[in-house]
């Protein structure tokens, strides 16, 4: 089981690696689209990367939600304890 900070963590090397984020900018209270600028197109990227990471399946409806690098992590969180 990964903690919250581990799943943090594992993000934010997704967001640096593969979308070129400024590490400063990732906070849990980082919006994905306005403050890290992703597109519908990164999100179904990141989605992709996180299931290769947990190997879980994500639903894309269960991303619908997702606004914020928290949202990201509680997600994550709940694929990984199910």
């Amino acid at each position: 089981m990964q903690s919250r900070e581990q799943i943090f963590a594992m993000l934010s090397t997704i967001l640096v690696d593969e979308f070129e984020i400024d590490p400063a900018d990732i906070s849990l209270d980082a919006s994905l689209y306005e403050a890290l600028d992703l597109d519908s197109i990164d999100a179904v990227d990141l989605v992709i990367k996180l299931q290769q990471l947990t190997g879980k399946k994500i639903q894309p409806e269960e991303f619908k939600t997702v606004r914020t690098v928290n949202d990201v992590v509680n997600a994550v969180e709940g694929l990984m304890q199910s």
